[in-house]
């Protein structure tokens, strides 16, 4: 059964186009992507994160607000998704008092299953003012699609590192707890029990932090993660943490959460002296990094000679790729061999790594249409958040400024690792499983 899924897997990868050409205005979309639906969410650059849920029974989004440049929503707004051509606003939530709050607000969001019931943490950054020490607010959101039912049940605060949560990631630990990993404006990254937050032991929260290594000539107290990922490893029984930050990137075993053990580090990267998101392969051989400059590509790198015990360090990337070599990528999910891309400017991409040696664009649609921005980094406007439902291959963009979409490509219809030969891993996690 493995052999015929793997061979209907590369079937979808061959029929797909080639798509090197690029957009035009008049044409801002490769033929294999299908625009579903469209939901304008008001106001320039005031559009964050994203996160669909995965089951099918729950058709729901959830989408950051913040105000980047101007006053703006700083909140979340929640998406019904029962018609995926016709999205739809359940609830705009917002923080009180938004004319006080200063610029930025909701960043990061994700959600999480724990005992039948469905939970969001919105992330929040506020660098001054009432809120600077704000860093999430958890929600239960069981009684969706009625947003009456939508209840705050937790905020999350860390007055001794003000400035928030830039980025959080939420995962399924081995020994089947949820886990809220947080960045923090000065170090280590934050480990917290969800379960001790959903049962109001918020001050027990906090169980564990991943270290940041020393970076050569940078003072510890300005440094930090900016993007978190982690994941299990059943060829090693390894929970692995994945950080970028100051100096390039981290992998951390985080199987012993009291013990986190250094395992592969990418530093003295040519291009790269601050790490962005860093996702691997479902295997962990590859991982796909990225550093938000403008002109940097996303760099794809090799770990088997650090896996294999021959290097604790890799520093050359085997390939990169980018859309268009003028601007920049902010964040990726990998569905291998996709790679789905929320790419600014270049809106939604979706590039190949079926060889990792030549990575290859296999679609996209451009979601910003409008003029740079001269405010702030000028390549910096337009897709900002991107995910994927495994169950039936539904792709959602963020726009920062247009709102929020939806699309289809031909020949996706979902993923499973397995049916690429691969293990079934990749953000999504998997809330109903046995502990490992």
């Amino acid at each position: 059964m493995r052999i015929i899924y793997t061979l209907l897997a590369l079937a979808c990868i061959a029929s797909v186009p080639d798509t090197q050409a690029q957009w035009t205005p008049e044409n801002p979309g490769s033929e294999n992507i299908t625009v579903l639906g469209h939901q304008p969410l008001g106001g320039r650059m005031t559009v964050t994160d994203m996160e669909l849920e995965q089951e099918l029974n729950r058709p729901y989004a959830y989408v950051g607000r913040a105000s980047i440049l101007e006053d703006g929503p700083k909140g979340m707004d929640i998406i019904d998704l029962s018609n995926p051509s016709s999205p739809k606003v359940l609830l705009r939530w917002r923080l009180e008092d938004q004319d006080l709050l200063m610029n930025r607000g909701g960043m990061d969001v994700k959600y999480f299953k724990w005992d039948n019931s469905y939970y969001v943490v919105q992330s929040f950054e506020f660098a001054q003012g009432p809120q600077s020490d704000l860093g999430a607010v958890v929600f239960d959101v069981t009684g969706l699609p009625d947003p009456n039912t939508v209840r705050e049940i937790a905020r999350i605060h860390i007055p001794e590192f003000p400035g928030g949560f830039h980025n959080i990631f939420i995962y399924r630990h081995s020994n089947g707890r949820p886990l809220l990993l947080t960045t923090v404006r000065t170090g280590k990254a934050h480990v917290y029990d969800l379960v001790e937050i959903v049962n109001g032991n918020i001050e027990d929260a906090l169980i564990a932090h991943v270290p940041l290594p020393d970076v050569p000539g940078r003072d510890s107290r300005y440094t930090s993660y900016h993007d978190l990922y982690a994941a299990f490893h059943p060829d090693t029984g390894e929970d692995r943490f994945y950080g970028g930050g100051t100096g390039g990137y981290y992998i951390w075993d985080i199987s012993d959460l009291d013990n986190p053990e250094l395992r592969i580090t990418l530093t003295n990267v040519s291009g790269v002296d601050w790490g962005h998101t860093f996702t691997p392969s479902p295997d962990g051989r590859y991982a796909v990094a990225e550093a938000e400059y403008q002109y940097a590509p996303l760099r794809i790198f090799d770990l088997k000679p650090a896996l294999d015990g021959e290097a604790t360090n890799i520093r050359r990337p085997i390939s990169a790729w980018t859309a268009d070599w003028r601007n920049l990528v902010h964040n990726h999910e990998v569905r291998w061999p996709y790679v789905f891309v929320s790419g600014y400017l270049d809106g939604l991409q979706i590039f190949s790594l079926e060889d990792p040696l030549n990575p290859k664009t296999v679609g996209y649609f451009d979601t910003y249409l409008g003029p740079p921005t001269h405010e702030w980094i000028s390549v910096i406007n337009g897709a900002f958040g991107v995910d994927v439902r495994n169950e039936d291959g539904l792709i959602a963009i963020s726009d920062m400024t247009t709102g929020f979409w939806t699309f289809r490509m031909d020949g996706f219809e979902g993923w499973n690792g397995e049916h690429y030969g691969m293990p079934n891993i990749s953000s999504v996690q998997d809330w109903d499983k046995e502990a490992q």
